[in-house]
């Protein structure tokens, strides 16, 4: 882990109007928290994407961090994207020693095996990086990356009925401590599939929270949100979307995927290019990235449910070793 050490500095967030009264889902959500982004000087916690192992690779290093004496929940701003969307509404919700001891629970109970103990199958999630490669190859920059990733998602939810929605808002709604956004600042991010514009989801954007983590995990089938319909929020800038912490003090970046990405570095979207942008604008910036000899758990595995106990404790581990050197700089 690498420190780098600058001066912090302060800005102000924008005057929010908050909504007296929840949307309907027929009703269009006022959605893009970007101008609220509430940027004042404080600590900002940044999850990254990184599937289901990825996830409980978060929750490990939170749980981790915790228990040697560093509680990373109470940042004052915390960033989710895809998996770590759903870890930020977990880790508001719940404690994330009992969040760590849920997953070790369940390895013995795991439905990625079934009753010879074999792995589920990875062929899926092969054959979705495959179809990504080919479209971020098609692809002239970022923005042309989202609008035919989006088109893509599109077509697949035209092909499915609502039932595909319902079953999978019921299982996010099923990883989540609650219901309710919490009181700290918590933004998370998607793409607009009909349009491949960013978005980023607050608690005063008119969207439920299982509704913001439903839209950001989308990863490939659009996800409808009254009108809209919405796709990983990995597309947005990179799985960790750390630009929208600019302004806070301290930054805190968590990365089940190390901070690689398979897009151009010419592109200009990859974390080390919004670390490097992060520490310009005056912030102090810590990342974790998953050890060396555990990277088999991520890639193509990071949708095989029978890894996650083994990524809980990977992270874990590295929560626990790191938290002394970690707590002069969160402090």
């Amino acid at each position: 882990m690498k420190t780098n050490t600058t001066s912090s500095s302060t800005l102000h967030s924008t005057p929010t109007t908050f909504p007296k009264h929840p949307r309907s889902e027929q009703e269009q959500p006022q959605v893009d928290a970007s101008p609220r982004v509430p940027a004042a000087g404080g600590r900002a916690l940044v999850l990254g994407g990184g599937g289901s192992t990825g996830n409980a690779w978060l929750i490990g290093v939170v749980a981790g961090l915790f228990e040697a004496g560093l509680d990373a929940t109470q940042a004052e701003l915390i960033i989710g994207t895809s998996a770590g969307s759903t870890a930020a509404a977990q880790i508001t919700g719940a404690s994330p020693s009992q969040l760590y001891a849920d997953i070790l629970a369940a390895e013995h109970r795991s439905p990625a095996a079934g009753p010879d103990r074999r792995p589920a199958p990875l062929r899926p999630t092969t054959e979705h990086l495959e179809r990504l490669q080919a479209i971020i190859a098609a692809s002239a920059d970022a923005a042309d990356l989202r609008r035919r990733k989006g088109a893509a998602a599109l077509e697949l939810a035209a092909a499915s009925d609502d039932s595909t929605r319902t079953r999978w808002r019921a299982t996010v709604a099923a990883r989540l401590p609650h219901q309710h956004w919490p009181e700290q600042a918590v933004l998370i991010t998607a793409v607009d599939a009909d349009t491949g514009e960013p978005v980023v989801f607050d608690r005063h954007s008119g969207v439920e929270l299982v509704d913001a983590v439903a839209a950001s995990c989308a990863g490939t089938v659009a996800y409808r949100i009254g009108d809209s319909r919405y796709i990983d929020g990995g597309y947005r800038t990179n799985a960790e979307n750390a630009d929208l912490a600019a302004g806070c003090a301290r930054v805190l970046v968590l990365s089940p995927f190390g901070g690689r990405s398979l897009t151009p570095v010419s592109w200009g979207t990859h974390l080390a290019t919004q670390l490097d942008e992060l520490r310009a604008g005056g912030s102090r910036v810590e990342t974790i990235f998953p050890e060396g000899d555990s990277e088999h758990m991520f890639g193509a595995n990071a949708m095989d449910l029978s890894m996650r106990p083994a990524a809980a404790r990977t992270g874990h581990r590295q929560g626990v070793a790191l938290a002394e050197q970690l707590t002069e700089f969160w402090r």
